[in-house]
């Protein structure tokens, strides 16, 4: 994807994930090989991840397991901790409010401060491949900026509106160690759970021992 991504390469410049969604993500997921999902419980998904320090053949490897792994979950964010890897990475192909679809790969990802005109919260319903069959509402910024490197590891920002938004917070959320279900009150945590406990996920997961 670093080849195709984009030509930007200054840090306060966004990149143009919206070119070329299909070839790109059809190479990286036929590249790759689908993993099954680590799903709430599992440690790796409670920790803060690692820094990517290493932007090699590994990390592209992992990242073209990433997009097959997602496309098997029928998601539309991945980070790599959903597939018990520690390591600071997450993988998208969603679409905003306007029906533009992006696909990208981001690292070390953080996200930018808003000033307060731009925190519009938008109440809607979120789920999570690792708390799977589950759903809750959430209110977040329907606009979001991440900033961080590319599988070159040159600087990057990329920005999202509405349900795009949303998974580039929820996918940086999942790397620092949190869930989105972390972010309920206790009483809807605990309806999310049973949700879960109560139905079959549609894809293969790592059961927790």
């Amino acid at each position: 994807m670093a080849r195709q991504e984009t030509d930007q390469r200054v840090e306060d410049e966004f990149i143009d994930d919206t070119r070329d969604c299909e070839e790109r993500e059809r190479a990286h997921r036929e590249r790759g090989t689908a993993r099954p999902i680590t799903v709430v419980g599992n440690p790796v998904l409670h920790r803060e991840c690692r820094e990517v320090t290493e932007f090699d053949e590994s990390l592209a490897a992992l990242v073209d397991d990433m997009f097959a792994s997602q496309r098997a979950a029928e998601g539309v964010g991945l980070a790599a901790n959903q597939i018990g890897v520690d390591l600071k990475v997450f993988v998208y192909d969603c679409a905003d409010d306007e029906g533009v679809r992006h696909v990208g790969a981001i690292c070390n990802p953080v996200l930018e401060d808003l000033p307060a005109d731009q925190r519009v919260l938008d109440d809607n319903n979120e789920g999570c491949l690792s708390v799977p069959t589950a759903y809750a509402e959430l209110a977040r910024p329907d606009y979001a900026v991440v900033r961080g490197r590319d599988l070159e590891g040159n600087p990057i920002r990329v920005r999202g509106t509405g349900y795009f938004a949303r998974c580039l917070q929820h996918e940086t959320d999942h790397l620092h160690g949190r869930l989105y279900i972390d972010r309920l009150s206790k009483r809807e945590r605990k309806k999310a759970l049973k949700m879960m406990e109560e139905n079959t996920p549609r894809y293969e997961t790592v059961p927790n021992d």
